[in-house]
């Protein structure tokens, strides 16, 4: 029985769609600035609700980007997932060509699909009965399409194209689905990560469970009221490293693995025993000990029960020191499936350029957090190794581990 190959698996294409940039550069921008995306949504009617501030994505232009089909017969976030696929492809620089001609994946997380369109077509029955509801619209809300979209968009034959609809966890249980495939050569490319729009049912939703804060998100801090939401696509471009080696592509960093679980404790309270034992499993898949974790990217959504929960179970993994723990959801907001994709690219880019990006909105930290959230202003950092925590209602969990990537040359000059 042959042996199963297990290829180094590395980042060489960054996609973001995001309330605080369009494109890595800007996204990049935004995060070290501390950049806030807290405004007004104009998504949808807000008549009614006492405050209805999120982090709405107000400059994208479809168009842009999407060039196989026309953007009006995709929803909302099947135009989100495109344009970071196609962000990413190019960021990759490899040629399409090339991507059509080997096996590929396409793994995108979702929360809400293509919830937005659900939105106006209950306007629309309500407004003028249900005889006069678009089809149009009807034939573009199954949530597969924010997958199937991407194939179709680069003509890919050689693909398997997924839909993984596990809430707030989606895009890091998409980044492990790729992780995987590339590892055990099924496939030469793999583009992964998470989309979702704004939509009336997710902001309702969580508003009736009061956890929509007034004005902005604030992570850890002792007076946080709660998350706003927000919308967006990231999507990475995963190959192997000897793939990327041999077209010559630059490599941002390096998945070294990824943990997952569901307990299915509670509907919407998340259970510390769970999470910690997520990152536990996630640390052994990578192969690395808590202590060589340089920060922690948090699930950090802001609410009371989420950052006390999440902290108390970074403690009982890492210990009374735990690493720099920060939540970029206070400046995009909580994105729902695209929320730990768009923070794995926060993660890579951190890994790259040597910095932690900030918490932003903190006044002061909660004495039952108790972690080091990076607060207002992002700080320079020689990182080797990060952690990426995805946590979702239901009790999904998803942690994944990037390191840095230094070439055999770099390493040996080091030596030397």
């Amino acid at each position: 029985m042959s042996e199963i190959p297990a290829n180094r698996v590395v980042i060489t294409g960054l996609g973001a769609v995001s309330s605080i940039g369009m494109g890595t550069a800007e996204f990049l921008a935004g995060l070290r600035s501390g950049r806030s995306a807290a405004k007004p949504i104009t998504a949808f009617d807000t008549t009614g609700y006492e405050h209805a501030n999120g982090c709405e994505i107000t400059d994208f232009e479809p168009e842009r980007w999407i060039r196989s089909v026309s953007g009006d017969e995709l929803g909302r976030a099947s135009q989100f997932s495109v344009a970071a696929a196609r962000m990413a492809v190019a960021d990759a620089g490899l040629p399409e060509d090339d991507l059509r001609a080997g096996k590929s994946l396409v793994s995108i997380g979702t929360t809400d699909g293509e919830s937005r369109d659900l939105d106006h077509l209950v306007e629309t029955e309500v407004r003028q009965g249900a005889e006069h509801m678009d089809p149009g619209v009807a034939g573009r809300v199954p949530a597969g399409r924010l997958s199937a979209a991407i194939a179709r968009e680069f003509r890919l034959s050689r693909v398997e194209a997924v839909t993984l609809p596990t809430a707030c966890a989606a895009g890091n249980y998409a980044i492990g689905y790729g992780y995987d495939a590339i590892r055990t050569g099924e496939v030469d490319f793999a583009l992964c990560g998470g989309a979702d729009a704004l939509c009336r049912k997710t902001f309702t939703g969580f508003y009736r469970l009061g956890t929509i804060a007034p004005e902005r998100c604030q992570p850890f801090d002792v007076d946080r009221k709660g998350i706003l939401t927000g919308e967006g696509a990231g999507v990475l471009l995963l190959e192997s490293l000897e793939s990327a080696r041999s077209r010559g592509a630059a490599i941002y960093a390096e998945v070294l693995g990824y943990g997952l679980n569901c307990d299915a404790y509670h509907p919407v309270a998340p259970n510390q025993d769970s999470v910690a034992q997520c990152m536990r499993l996630a640390l052994e898949n990578a192969g690395v000990k808590s202590g060589e974790v340089d920060f922690i990217s948090a699930h950090g959504t802001g609410t009371k029960a989420n950052d006390v929960t999440e902290a108390r179970a970074i403690r009982q993994v890492f210990g009374d020191a735990p690493p720099r723990t920060v939540s970029i959801k206070s400046m995009i907001g909580h994105s729902m499936g695209a929320a730990s994709a768009l923070a794995s690219i926060a993660c890579s880019l951190a890994l790259t350029e040597g910095f932690i990006p900030p918490t932003i909105n903190h006044v002061q930290t909660d004495p039952e957090c108790d972690v080091d959230c990076v607060p207002n202003e992002a700080i320079p950092a020689d990182l080797r190794i990060v952690q990426n925590n995805g946590l979702a209602f239901g009790g999904n969990n998803s942690v994944v581990i990037f390191g840095r990537y230094e070439a055999p040359e770099a390493r040996r000059a080091d030596a030397s």
